[in-house]
């Protein structure tokens, strides 16, 4: 097990480049890019940075040389023999050879295509655009190193004891969160902690600790890199990126209304069983569900992603039940700014109404609230989204007003196209 501080302390991180490898990302990353090679190959998109906590000023903190130095190292990464036989023998949810030899010829030539950074008020306007199965690779490495270099930042005068101590205080933080999950009979967790983690050692050693101290109760990562690393399961299904592209390309109300399920209809043809998750909420859940194909009931579960998550997961039984689907036999997977007291909470609620499950992500993987003077190292709202497809904005609702993006008079058109209506704002912690 690696030392942190020390590495920390002995290189001042200069061994270690942020993304070691292209699949240094996350499992849906993967198993949508095939989705949109194969369906889409040729849209042409945009994805941006967007700091939602606008009091963290990136630019500030982070000297823009160091971060075009690890942007540009991600460019000279490509695939390595062990990582595509991996990707091309192991089993991933039951099935073997997941990845199609056309999929995997072409990613094995890939080297990420060019960014364009600026700076501007205190923030990074970082842009990437081409090709939608290229550049939407670039999402989770771009957030990874954004997140990892502002901890640098923060650590980069610290002590060697004084690392140590943070460390240890970090480490205990995380195994008493741990002692209380093993408390619950029945859990089901995984790591979702790639995209804001503090660093990639960290997020490794986090993993390893979940193995440790859950045993069967951890169901794996969502890090490609760390899962074969580690011999677990890579976890993950489909994001809010497919609809909202998808969405972007529709040329009338009609073809917009029905883009969110022309989605799930290409995904319905390539997977089955637990890969077979809904994520309802990029233009409202209680809408998305009202108006799906009876077809789509049949699914695994659902994944919660935004809004109250309870009030979410109570929403998707009553469909079931309507649909005459027995919601005890159904999926809901919880993942969006989950901590311990909420797992707890949840698992409590719906544990035997349905099968529960939880993606633990930023208060897994970055959790170093209190630890430093002025909070230095708290985590906050980085996101990497596509904005435009074939120069057509891409707009995202959510359930949490919150958390939209896209112009103001396509959101408003999006709302009324698919009859959102009041929608209760929260705060966006991570």
């Amino acid at each position: 097990m690696v030392d942190i501080a020390t590495r920390v302390w002995n290189h001042k991180w200069k061994i270690d480049p942020i993304v070691r490898s292209l699949i240094d990302t996350d499992f849906y990353k993967l198993l949508m890019c095939q989705s949109i090679f194969r369906n889409k190959p040729d849209t042409n998109v945009v994805f941006s940075l967007i700091n939602r906590s606008t009091k963290v000023r990136l630019a500030d903190l982070v000297d823009e040389g160091e971060l075009r130095e690890q942007l540009d190292h991600v460019r000279s990464v490509t695939l390595t023999r062990g990582e595509s036989t991996w990707l091309r023998g192991n089993t991933f949810y039951g099935k073997r050879q997941m990845f199609r030899p056309d999929f995997m010829e072409w990613f094995e030539g890939l080297r990420l295509p060019a960014y364009h950074l600026e700076k501007r008020d205190g923030q990074f306007e970082l842009t990437f655009e081409g090709r939608w199965p290229e550049v939407m690779l670039w999402e989770i490495p771009a957030l990874s190193v954004l997140m990892e270099l502002r901890s640098r930042a923060v650590l980069n005068d610290m002590g060697k004891f004084e690392l140590q101590v943070l460390y240890a205080r970090a480490m205990t933080r995380l195994w008493e969160k741990i002692e209380r999950l093993r408390r619950i009979e029945g859990l089901k967790i995984a790591d979702f902690g790639t995209r804001r983690r503090h660093g990639f050692l960290w997020q490794d050693w986090c993993v390893q600790a979940m193995q440790e101290g859950l045993g069967a109760k951890f169901t794996g990562t969502s890090n490609c890199r760390i899962a074969m690393r580690r011999d677990i399961e890579a976890i993950g299904t489909n994001a809010h990126e497919l609809p909202m592209v998808y969405s972007a390309l529709a040329d009338t109300d009609e073809e917009l209304r029905q883009a969110p399920y022309r989605v799930l209809a290409d995904w319905h043809e390539e997977h089955e069983g637990n890969l077979r998750i809904i994520l309802p909420d990029t233009y409202g859940t209680e809408g998305f569900l009202k108006n799906a194909p009876d077809w789509l009931a049949g699914w695994t579960g659902i994944r919660i992603d935004s809004g109250d998550p309870a009030e979410g997961a109570e929403i998707a039984i009553r469909w079931w039940q309507d649909r005459g689907e027995d919601p005890r036999k159904k999926l809901v997977i919880f993942s969006d700014g989950l901590d311990v007291e909420k797992i707890e909470e949840l698992y409590a609620r719906f544990h035997g109404r349905v099968k529960v499950s939880f993606g633990w992500g930023t208060m897994l993987t970055n959790d170093f609230r209190g630890l430093v003077a002025e909070d230095a190292l708290a985590p906050f709202s980085l996101v990497c989204k596509a904005v435009s497809a074939n120069g057509r904005p891409t707009v995202k609702l959510s359930d949490n007003p919150a958390k939209a993006t896209g112009p103001k008079d396509e959101i408003e058109r999006y709302r009324r196209i698919f009859g959102v209506g009041e929608q209760k704002v929260q705060e966006v912690l991570v």
